[in-house]
């Protein structure tokens, strides 16, 4: 019976050095995280940057705010050109007179002619709904109006 108390001393002091061991290990590594040896412990670094990608992630919500409202702004924007040039009257040459159209997505916008003569220049401007305008176009204005629809943004021929 002594014999077996004496065992059982011995089991319970290795038992002891293991789990000292063990604590002193775990003290240390907690020590690194709060302290850093006089620089910035994990625990403040981990907290500053959950701090950092908070922020960044409210300024990306607002990036995509503003541009959510920019898209809508710019359906308004004349984004839809086109220029269609001709010669107005048959005797003269270059192709001075022209009619452009200026558009926005909604087809929404103006279209500009200038006729070209030999001793004067006129200008003339229309408003345009949905394509279309409730002047009466000519076949060059209804082109530019087109082309400037389809996009292809050129100076015809």
């Amino acid at each position: 019976m002594a014999v077996a108390g004496v065992v059982l001393g011995l089991v319970a002091l290795l038992l002891l050095a293991i789990t000292a061991r063990r604590i002193r290990r775990m003290r240390q590594d907690y020590a690194v995280l709060l302290d850093g040896d006089g620089a910035e412990s994990f625990l403040a670094a981990v907290s500053r940057k959950t701090a950092e990608v908070g922020a960044l992630r409210s300024e990306v919500g607002r990036l995509g705010d503003l541009l959510d409202r920019t898209r809508v702004e710019l359906g308004d924007a004349i984004r839809h050109v086109s220029v269609v040039r001709y010669d107005a009257f048959g005797d003269l040459g270059g192709r001075l007179s022209f009619s452009a159209a200026l558009l926005d997505d909604a087809a929404d916008g103006l279209v500009v002619t200038s006729i070209h003569g030999r001793s004067e220049t006129r200008m003339y401007m229309k408003g345009v709904v949905k394509g279309g305008s409730e002047a009466p176009l000519s076949p060059e204005e209804e082109q530019a109006i087109q082309y400037a629809l389809r996009g292809s943004g050129r100076t015809a021929p």
